[in-house]
């Protein structure tokens, strides 16, 4: 299948390279050059200038960019990838982005004959490089049940989750949870920290009972070390909670406790760890 991808940054690069390695042919675009140019020679893929360049004749057409403006800008902005796109063609975005822009750019789509799907991805870097994303969806059935096989080569768990803007949503009560057990955690392991523990017993201990998660397993111990270079940024999980938190404003949810956590890591962003792992939220805690 002749597919493009739009965005080669930590998390579109291996998605776009999974595609490559399963036999389909691939076009790419990233605003960096270089980034194209790498890529297509490692994969033999196609380089291309434009979003619309690299949609051209693609049955289906993948992004993974930066923020709404960002998904506006390689759909149906100037070059987007919209205007290169044939009828019947399917774009998937991976962006964690609003639901609103969802529902904006899937009318955007049908208008041109197009589909449109928002599918936010989570699993982080190393999910992505592994091929074991899990990916929410939103949209229609029809272009969903066609791209739903070829998302499957970098994910190990795909769900259409309703219409249009269900994917993004599902995306925010995701990050609404992790900003949760990332604080909890840092919580609990600062107090073992101060009550004199061996700390990394006591991960090995509780993580063995209802106390286990995901960041407990894979992030407990590298937090006790002080290691926060993993793939997922404090700026982005604020981008993320902001996304959230607007979208409760808008239906009548309430999230104290995310309104909270948003203000740690804004504190973490002020001095200076914008770009650490999102379980960096234990500096706060452990400072003298």
């Amino acid at each position: 299948m002749k597919v493009a991808f739009i965005g080669l940054g930590v998390m579109g690069g291996p998605m776009a390279g999974h595609l490559a390695r399963a036999g389909h042919s691939v076009s790419v675009y990233n605003r960096t050059r270089a980034k194209v140019q790498a890529w297509a020679a490692t994969h033999n893929g196609t380089a291309a200038d434009t979003p619309a360049e690299a949609a051209k004749d693609a049955e289906i057409v993948f992004s993974c960019v930066g923020n709404d403006n960002d998904v506006r800008e390689v759909t149906t902005g100037e070059h987007g990838a919209f205007k290169g796109m044939k009828p019947g063609a399917i774009y998937v975005d991976h962006t964690t982005a609003s639901a609103a822009v969802a529902v904006e750019l899937h009318a955007a789509a049908k208008a041109q004959g197009l589909h449109f799907l928002d599918a936010p991805v989570s699993g982080g870097q190393s999910g992505a490089e592994q091929g074991i994303l899990t990916v929410m969806v939103g949209g229609d059935e029809e272009p969903y049940a066609r791209a739903e096989p070829v998302i499957r080569h970098f994910a190990r768990a795909v769900t259409l989750m309703g219409p249009s803007g269900s994917g993004q949503k599902t995306k925010m009560v995701n990050q609404i949870c992790v900003a949760g057990v990332i604080q909890g955690l840092s919580e609990g392991l600062a107090f073992a920290l101060h009550a004199g523990l061996d700390a990394k017993r006591a991960v090995d201990v509780i993580s063995k009972g209802a106390a286990t998660s995901w960041q407990m397993e894979n992030r407990g111990k590298t937090m006790i070390d002080g290691k926060f270079d993993f793939g997922f940024a404090v700026n982005l999980m604020r981008k993320d909670l902001r996304i959230a938190m607007e979208e409760a404003r808008a239906n009548g949810a309430q999230l104290p406790s995310i309104a909270l956590i948003d203000q740690f890591y804004a504190r973490l962003q002020e001095q200076g760890d914008g770009r650490m792992d999102t379980s960096s939220l234990i500096k706060l805690l452990l400072k003298k």
